[in-house]
């Protein structure tokens, strides 16, 4: 795949995205607002759901470069499940963006999702050789619904999702070419990036759409097949790397409330980006200082593919550890 083609997909993604978010913007405003409540942001009722655009435009993208024949040719056994999967858990985003679905049949119907994404992977592709292969891919469903749900839960602030998805999804196209990940991998990783790119400007700072579940529940499940993929090819230290700032930021934010015996299943707004927005930095400096972590993340993960060993790989998650880290705790302390 030459230059040309990166960025034809890339390109047609953002407007096909771009061009069904104008599209929809009328029936989201009347239809599917998210109102402001002690738990929200925003100040003022936004219309959600944008992210049907970026979904849309990933899985039309991707189909069409199967379509066309694009070369080296794309397998569609390996695409048709996660894009089934991906279907699914937008139309669980969709109704519960709508009229609220409760914790424990949303929980099973994402689950069910995952599960379909996960029976499509190639029966031998490994991560942990040493544990049975039944465990592992059960391993693979727990981590890969954790990662749906706290991409739900880190798409809390405008402009959040892009500044975390844009830096991955290119960092996946830059390992992918380096042989981390397959073509089929590669394309959904340029079409998600373009997805994203066509939505950003309708939901920078003050944001005039939000993704919604419709878009952030498909977004996880998408990152968790392609991470798994890397992590299959023998690069687990760059799939660990590259989302490491919203998998502490969620999962210490869990832990926490938690031990607090806290309703942890409910709405708040104790994640650490919710706090830097509560002790005053601004959410275009809080989204763009995620950026910036995410670019370095990716510097990381990409070491360890170009350098692969025990050192490098121990090398990435240290940095990235101790980069998430310091991003976590400015944010706990506030603007000085």
């Amino acid at each position: 795949m030459n230059s040309v083609q990166l960025a034809f997909i890339v390109a047609v993604a953002a407007a096909v995205s771009a061009g069904i978010v104008l599209a929809l913007l009328p029936w989201l405003k009347r239809h599917a607002l998210a109102h402001p409540n002690s738990r929200s942001s925003h100040r003022q009722s936004t219309p959600q759901g944008g992210g049907i655009a970026v979904v849309a435009a990933t899985i039309a993208v991707a189909a069409g470069a199967v379509a066309i024949g694009l070369e080296p040719a794309l397998d569609p056994g390996l695409l048709w499940p996660v894009f089934s999967a991906t279907a699914l858990i937008a139309v669980v985003g969709a109704v519960d963006d709508i009229r609220t679905i409760e914790v424990v049949p949303r929980l099973l119907l994402q689950a069910i999702a995952v599960a379909i994404m996960i029976a499509g992977l190639p029966s031998e592709l490994r991560v942990l050789p040493p544990i049975p292969w039944l465990a592992e891919r059960a391993l693979l469903l727990l981590a890969c619904l954790w990662l749906v749900n706290l991409t739900n839960f880190m798409d809390g602030i405008d402009w959040m999702t892009v500044a975390e998805f844009v830096p991955i999804t290119a960092g996946l196209t830059l390992i992918g070419m380096l042989g981390a990940l397959p073509f089929q991998g590669i394309v959904v990783a340029l079409a998600l990036c373009g997805g994203l790119l066509g939505f950003a400007p309708f939901n920078r700072p003050v944001a005039r759409v939000f993704l919604g579940d419709v878009g952030s529940l498909p977004l996880g499940l998408l990152l968790g097949w392609l991470l798994v993929l890397v992590a299959g090819n023998g690069y687990v230290a760059a799939a660990l790397v590259l989302p490491l700032y919203y998998v502490a930021d969620a999962s210490l934010t869990l832990l926490r409330r938690i031990l607090k015996r806290e309703p942890f299943w409910q709405a708040h707004r104790s994640h650490f980006y919710q706090l830097a927005t509560d002790r005053g930095f601004s959410v275009p400096v809080i989204v763009g200082r995620v950026f910036a972590t995410n670019l370095a993340l990716v510097a990381l993960a990409t070491a360890s593919v170009l350098w692969p060993g025990a050192l490098s790989a121990a090398i990435a998650l240290g940095g990235g550890t101790m980069l998430a880290g310091w991003l976590l705790y400015q944010f706990a302390r506030g603007k000085p």
